[in-house]
């Protein structure tokens, strides 16, 4: 099911729902550039969808959701944003960020705090963004996309992107899905991916604060976001788990779809299982 919910200022934002409203949500938070569609492998599953109520969201700016002009450097409208899918959601949610998402998920922590939430799966996740920000430290496949992958300009921008999709799609990602991470990101203006990089924010007090359930899952051979960002999230984060994919790159849950799927069920129950 696609539906949609009015984020900070009544910008939409498009959600894709699989499962029944009376069971734990958990709201999927895509990376820099994609959309909802990221998580296919997880809503198409089953032995989620009976269990949970998933909720994949567009970010603004993304996929299906609203395109406003400006404001992608606040961190209360990405937080606000994501307030309001979790009212939709339901109590108790386990928020799963990917990639960019992970920050998406620290601005929703600094304004709101983990109140609401039963448990966070960080993948393949940044925490923070900025020069010199060891949450956010990118690899060499994103350091080689940028800046091109940002001009306004087709000649330089579409090269990079295309590169930006090869570079991740290693033999274990389907190569449908690597095509439509390209059409992904060319559907987003070129202003609102260079404004995603236009932020400079820390995350180590927001981090230290949480008091739910974490788990940090990351590919060792990630290109995109070092694994040493990983790692820091880990080390700041009270009792996260930190859990390595062996050679996976950037898309451990389109690369192990099965094993991610079944460590977030594990993760999810294990979560309900404290609350109750």
């Amino acid at each position: 099911m696609k539906t949609e919910v009015a984020g900070l200022g009544g910008v939409r934002i498009a959600l894709r729902v699989e499962g029944a409203e009376n069971t734990r949500p958990i709201v999927f938070v895509h990376g820099w550039a994609q959309s909802g569609a990221a998580w296919s492998a997880q809503l198409a599953d089953p032995a989620l969808s009976t269990r949970f109520r998933l909720v994949a969201m567009d970010l603004r700016g993304h996929g299906a959701s609203d395109v406003p002009a400006v404001g992608y450097d606040d961190p209360r409208q990405w937080a606000e944003d994501l307030a309001a899918v979790l009212d939709f959601a339901g109590p108790d949610a386990i928020l799963v960020g990917w990639s960019y998402g992970g920050l998406v998920i620290a601005d929703y922590l600094r304004v709101h705090g983990s109140a609401r939430l039963s448990g966070i799966v960080l993948a393949g996740a940044i925490t923070e963004i900025g020069r010199g920000r060891e949450g956010g430290r990118t690899g060499p496949i994103m350091r080689a996309a940028l800046p091109a992958a940002l001009s306004e300009d087709a000649e330089v921008a579409v090269p990079a992107l295309v590169e930006f999709a090869r570079a991740q799609a290693n033999p274990r990602v389907p190569g449908t899905y690597a095509q439509a991470m390209l059409g992904q990101s060319l559907a987003v203006p070129p202003s609102v991916r260079g404004a995603l990089f236009r932020r400079d924010i820390g995350s180590a007090e927001v981090l230290a604060a949480v008091d739910k359930p974490v788990l940090v899952v990351h590919g060792t051979a990630d290109g995109v976001v070092s694994p040493a960002a990983a790692e820091y999230s880990a080390g700041k984060i009270p009792g996260a788990v930190l859990r390595w994919f062996v050679d996976a790159g950037h898309l451990p849950f389109v690369e192990e779809p099965g094993e991610f799927n079944s460590l977030l069920r594990q993760f999810s129950g294990e979560t309900a299982e404290e609350q109750e």
